[in-house]
């Protein structure tokens, strides 16, 4: 009962965002030139793009293909591509993609994969799926901030928080895997701290999941230490996966017909915004995500074709993304585990 009210409140959260997101991207515009121009565009551009909106979800597919192998888990690669489509759509449709991976746990647990296993894989997907965006985020900064002051200095601050909140974010589960025992203890001293200030009951059952937690913890760190090079190719993968998703905006400027700026700008610019918003509480970064792509991308399209350009670079990335998976998690929803219950 808790999981649907969660669910429908998760539901009405997206659609008070999707029509704030609208209200703020078509106020005062001409909806009818935006039509217009859409229509001038060339379609044989987009089919690539859509093909890297498959290979995006294609790419976790193969991960967790691959890790439940090292695992000694033989699965069909058509159900983990099953299995990672749950995962996007969730995310898509949940603040700061928290219902991907418990979604993904429960249709892993109906192929009968034991839990433990479920949660290592998906541990260290989402450790090396945001690791990229930490590189990113990190390397421009240091790196590269004749980049930023070219393309990004209107929003640098905004570049900087999401970079901060990944970098934290990718070191406390790193921390959570690597030293357990001082996670434990900072997370019992944590949840004490909150039963004396009464802003949490004492239960007893909220220690034991803690340690449970923990146990799933270790387990991870044992993996990581001996499957180093497993790591380095599913981090390989994650790379190809992510910038798979970024190239898609590409796509959409050449199918605009323009030309003068670089595959490797727009494919990075795209980046910086998954940087920004990736950890904001808010699905798929919806609202946030359509204001940046306005001001960092105006030099590149130029006004007149900025919005146009705007629709379909989230169009690509973001609702074929979710019509898709959602597609697909319905499927999965009547096959995932119907040959194990016949079994």
């Amino acid at each position: 009962m808790a999981d649907k009210k969660k669910m429908i409140c998760n539901i009405v959260f997206l659609i008070l965002v999707f029509t704030g997101t609208l209200y703020g991207v078509f106020h005062g515009e001409d909806l009818g030139e935006i039509v217009h121009i859409l229509k001038t565009v060339n379609p044989l551009w987009l089919i690539p793009g859509v093909i890297c909106v498959v290979v995006f979800i294609w790419g976790e597919s193969i991960i967790i293909f691959y890790m439940m192998r090292t695992l000694g888990i033989k699965l069909k690669k058509w159900t983990c591509f099953l299995f990672s489509s749950v995962g996007f759509f969730f995310s898509c449709i949940t603040p700061s993609a928290t219902g991907g991976q418990p979604a993904q746990i429960y249709y892993m647990k109906k192929e009968k994969i034991p839990i433990p296993v479920s949660t290592l894989v998906l541990m260290i997907v989402t450790i090396t799926y945001k690791l990229v965006l930490v590189v990113i985020g990190v390397t421009l900064t240091i790196l590269g901030q004749s980049f930023i002051k070219a393309h990004l200095y209107q929003v640098r601050y905004v570049f900087y928080l999401g970079t901060a909140l990944n970098v934290f974010c990718v070191s406390g589960m790193l921390v959570l895997v690597f030293h357990p025992m001082l996670a434990r203890t900072i997370l019992v001293k944590g949840l004490d701290l909150l039963e004396k200030m009464h802003l949490m009951k004492k239960k007893s059952s909220r220690l034991e999941k803690l340690n449970a937690s923990m146990d799933q913890y270790r387990a991870t760190a044992v993996y990581l230490r001996e499957h180093v090079w497993v790591l380095v190719e599913v981090f390989a993968i994650t790379v190809f996966q992510r910038f798979a998703l970024f190239a898609a905006t590409w796509f959409v400027y050449k199918a605009f017909g323009l030309s003068g700026s670089s595959a490797f700008v727009i494919i990075v610019l795209q980046g910086t915004i998954s940087v920004a918003v990736d950890m904001l509480p808010l699905p798929g970064g919806m609202g946030i995500s359509e204001q940046l792509f306005l001001r960092i991308f105006l030099p590149i399209f130029g006004s007149k074709l900025l919005l146009p350009g705007m629709l379909l670079s989230r169009g690509l990335g973001y609702y074929t993304e979710l019509i898709l998976s959602a597609l697909l998690t319905i499927f999965a929803n009547f096959t995932i585990g119907r040959n194990v219950e016949k079994g």
